[in-house]
């Protein structure tokens, strides 16, 4: 070809198609992947490294309950629209409840916060660093998701108009291996529910000991005066 001339216009459109089909090909293969064997066990790090920090700074004796309760309502946040995208088709249902639960675990993340500032716990900056990445850890996945599923995307935004099946639980076409799932069950209950679990038990007891020690002391007063 002499320098300067055009490059055939059909030939190029032509190779940028072929790129382009290859490229979503490939990409979409790798997001999936990324997302079920990097992302979601990924997640289980940041959320025991909050664990050994909330041990570290005893929170059983400082925000004690309710900041545990608080985490595992976050829990249940992101653990629902996680095991309903394992489950079901991605549509403008499951891309709904995603995005609502995102927004709230947002919000409780602002609560959980607040309430350990205004208890005696110290959030380190360590700490604080974990909680970054488990704020933006939910909202990644939920990014490349609807990137994978751009069309559902659009259905979301125009209401579902035109797909019975929008709002509808619709089992997932192409099942994940029972071994995967075994797999991050298996996980969750290791990283999450048994240490969170242990954490809420700590911190029950914790305030049945501080009720314990109070009745104890009342009594005690009660006798000094009548004496």
């Amino acid at each position: 070809m002499r320098q300067g001339a055009p490059w055939p216009a059909p030939r190029a459109a032509g190779q940028a198609a072929e790129i382009a089909r290859g490229a979503t090909v490939d990409v979409g293969e790798v997001t999936t992947r990324f997302l079920l064997y990097g992302l979601l066990p990924g997640w289980f790090v940041p959320g025991l490294a909050d664990w050994v920090m909330h041990r570290r700074t005893r929170i059983e004796d400082t925000s004690g309950t309710k900041e545990s309760l608080i985490h595992s309502l976050m829990m249940a946040e992101v653990g629902l629209p996680i095991a309903l995208t394992l489950r079901y088709e991605v549509n403008p249902l499951l891309l709904a409840v995603q995005l609502g639960a995102a927004a709230a675990h947002e919000a409780t993340a602002l609560w959980d916060v607040r309430t350990a500032e205004d208890s005696d716990r110290e959030v380190k900056p360590v700490e604080q660093h974990i909680h970054s990445f488990l704020e933006s850890l939910p909202f990644g996945g939920l990014v490349s998701l609807m990137c994978l599923h751009s069309d559902q995307v659009r259905s979301l935004l125009r209401g579902g108009r035109g797909d019975p099946d929008a709002w509808r639980l619709l089992p997932r076409r192409r099942p994940l291996s029972p071994g995967y799932l075994a797999g991050i069950g298996v996980a969750i209950g290791a990283c999450v529910l048994l240490p969170y679990g242990e954490e809420l038990v700590r911190c029950r007891r914790a305030a049945r000991a501080r009720k314990r020690r109070a009745r104890a002391h009342r009594a005690a007063l009660r006798q000094v005066k009548g004496v």
